[in-house]
C-alpha cells in the first residue's frame, strides 16, 4: 500500500495548462478526467448503481511532509477541515450543514495522503461541491476548537499506544526509518500535538493546500460534462501556489539501512508476542515495477499452500503469518508479521529466517501458486470496484503515490508479472538486506524464554 507522482514542472501556469492538454491519463471505463486553468486535476466517475453522489479532495500531503517540528499536525489540519470555515463560522454550524445534505464524511491521513469526503444524495452535488469549496479552501482555526480538538487527536494516539501491536510496529518503524521516522507516522508526537497553535495550522495550508497539489473526484449518479461544469464554477477560482510544493519543500531521501537491528520490546500489556521483520522496500519512482511484484509475491506466501504457512502455522510455530508491501511513491516498508506459538518463540524464529533466506529460491513456489495468486487479485479487485462511495479513495491513493495510470494498469500488470519479475524484486530488497526484526513480549515470558539468547545476530 506509505509516494508522489512526478509532476511536470514549469515556471508558468499557462505553460503547465499548455502540457496538460496532452497528459490526458489512461483510465477505466467510465471515468473521465480534466485539469482546470489553475492546476485542480477533476476525475468524474460515472456510477448508477445508487441515486447518490460522492466527492472527495486529495491532498499531496501527510507524514511525509513532516519533520519532527510538524510531527502529527497533517492529521490535526484533517479534524479542524470539519469544524469552521467562512460560511460556516462554527462547528455547530458546519454539522448542521451536513445534516441538511445528509451527508456522511469523513476524512484520512496517511504517509503520502490526506483526504476528505462527502457522500449524499445525487441532487445535492453542486450543494455538496460548494460545501467542500468553503471547507478547503476557508478554514478557520479558532484557538477555542484547537483546544478541543488536540486532546481528540491526541487520544487517537493514545489509544494505539495501549495496543502490542502498535508499540512493536512503532519501534521497527524508529530502526527502519532512523530520524525520519517522522516522515513515516502520521499519528505524530505528543508533544506536538498537544502545543499546537492556529498559526502552524496555516502553514500547512500555505504550503501544500492549493489546487496544482490536489485531485477533485466526483464519483455517482452523475454525468462527467454537468460535473465537469459544476466543479470549474465552484473550484475555478481556487488560486494556484505558482510553484510545485514538493519542489520547493523537498522530501528527504530515507537512508539505507547499512545493517541489521533486533529489537526486543518488553512490556505488560502483550499478553500475547508479536513479531516482526521489516525491510526497506521499492519507491515507485525508482522502481515501479518491482512495486507490482511485491504485490504477488505477497500474495503467493499468504496462500495456505505456501511453504511459509506450511512451515510456520501448519506446523504449530504460530497462529499466522502475513506479508505485504505498501506502495509508496518513496521508499516503502516490506513486512513479514508472526503471531507465534508463545510456546515455541525460539523455534518459530529458527524457521522464520531459514523460510526468508530461502524465498530467492526458484521451487519456492510452484507455477500454479503464481497462477492462483494472481487470480486472487484479480477477485479483490473486482469485490473493491463494487462499492461506488469507495471508489474515490482507491484512485486518489493511486494518484498521491504513484499515478492513474499506474492504477489503472494495476491489475493487467499483475498478471503480466513473471518469475523473473519476482527474482528481481526479492534479491533486490530482501536477500541479504538488512532489515529490522522486532518482537513484543511480556517481561515474564521475555525471561522465561530467554528471548534475548536467540533473537539476535548470529
Amino acid at each position: 500500500m506509505a509516494k508522489l507522482i512526478k509532476l511536470l514542472t514549469a515556471g508558468a501556469v499557462g505553460i503547465l495548462c499548455s502540457v496538460c492538454a496532452v497528459a490526458q491519463p489512461k483510465l477505466p471505463q467510465g471515468y473521465f478526467w480534466k485539469k482546470l486553468p489553475n492546476g485542480l486535476e477533476v476525475v468524474v466517475i460515472e456510477n448508477s448503481k445508487v441515486p447518490l453522489a460522492t466527492i472527495e479532495i486529495a491532498v499531496k500531503n501527510g507524514a511525509y511532509t513532516e519533520g519532527p517540528e510538524y510531527s502529527g499536525l497533517s492529521h490535526l489540519f484533517e479534524h479542524m477541515f470539519f469544524k469552521a470555515n467562512k460560511d460556516y463560522p462554527d462547528q455547530e454550524k458546519f454539522l448542521k450543514r451536513t445534516q441538511e445534505l445528509g451527508a456522511i464524511w469523513n476524512g484520512t491521513t496517511d504517509v503520502e495522503r490526506v483526504n476528505y469526503f462527502f457522500t449524499f444524495d445525487k441532487d445535492s452535488l453542486n450543494a455538496g461541491l460548494k460545501f467542500m469549496n468553503a471547507a478547503i479552501r476557508f478554514p478557520i482555526y479558532r484557538e477555542e476548537d484547537m483546544k478541543k480538538e488536540r486532546p481528540v487527536v491526541d487520544g487517537e494516539f493514545q489509544r494505539a499506544e495501549s495496543s502490542p501491536y502498535f508499540q512493536l510496529y512503532y519501534e521497527v518503524s524508529k530502526g527502519l526509518w532512523g530520524d525520519l521516522i517522522t516522515r513515516k507516522m502520521p499519528i505524530g508526537v505528543h508533544e506536538i500535538i498537544n502545543t499546537a497553535t492556529p498559526e502552524k495550522m496555516m502553514i500547512i495550508k500555505d504550503k501544500y493546500y492549493f489546487p496544482n497539489n490536489s485531485l477533485l473526484t466526483i464519483c455517482g449518479d452523475v454525468k462527467h460534462e454537468d460535473a465537469f461544469k459544476k466543479a470549474e464554477d465552484i473550484f475555478g477560482n481556487w488560486a494556484s501556489s505558482g510553484f510545485n510544493p514538493h519542489e520547493k519543500y523537498p522530501i528527504p531521501p530515507f537512508k539505507p539501512l547499512d545493517k541489521s537491528q533486533w529489537i526486543v520490546k518488553e512490556t505488560t500489556i502483550a499478553q500475547t508476542p508479536y513479531m516482526e521483520v521489516a525491510w526497506q522496500g521499492p519507491a515507485y519512482v525508482i522502481d515501479s515495477a518491482s512495486t507490482v511484484a511485491a504485490d504477488v509475491f505477497s500474495t503467493i506466501l499468504g496462500l495456505n499452500s505456501s511453504k511459509l504457512q506450511q512451515a510456520l502455522v501448519d506446523k504449530g510455530l504460530a497462529s499466522s503469518a502475513s506479508v505485504s508491501y505498501t506502495t509508496s511513491h518513496y521508499t516503502g516498508a516490506i513486512t513479514l508479521f508472526v503471531v507465534p506459538n508463545p510456546n515455541k518463540l525460539k523455534e518459530c524464529y529458527t524457521e522464520v529466517t531459514n523460510q526468508v533466506s530461502q524465498w530467492n529460491k526458484p521451487d519456492y513456489y510452484t507455477d500454479e501458486q503464481l497462477t492462483d495468486a494472481k487470480a486472487i487479485l484479480l477477485r479483490n479487485h473486482s469485490r473493491e470496484m463494487e462499492k461506488p462511495s469507495s471508489l474515490p479513495s482507491q484512485l486518489s491513493f493511486m494518484w498521491c503515490s504513484t499515478s492513474l495510470d499506474y492504477g489503472t494498469n494495476l491489475t493487467d500488470n499483475y498478471q503480466k508479472v513473471t518469475r523473473a519479475d519476482i527474482a528481481k524484486y526479492v534479491n533486490g530488497y530482501i536477500t541479504n538486506k538488512p532489515f529490522v526484526a522486532g518482537m513484543v513480549i511480556n517481561p515474564e515470558m521475555a525471561k522465561a524464554s530467554n528471548v534475548n539468547a536467540y533473537f539476535k545476530a548470529k
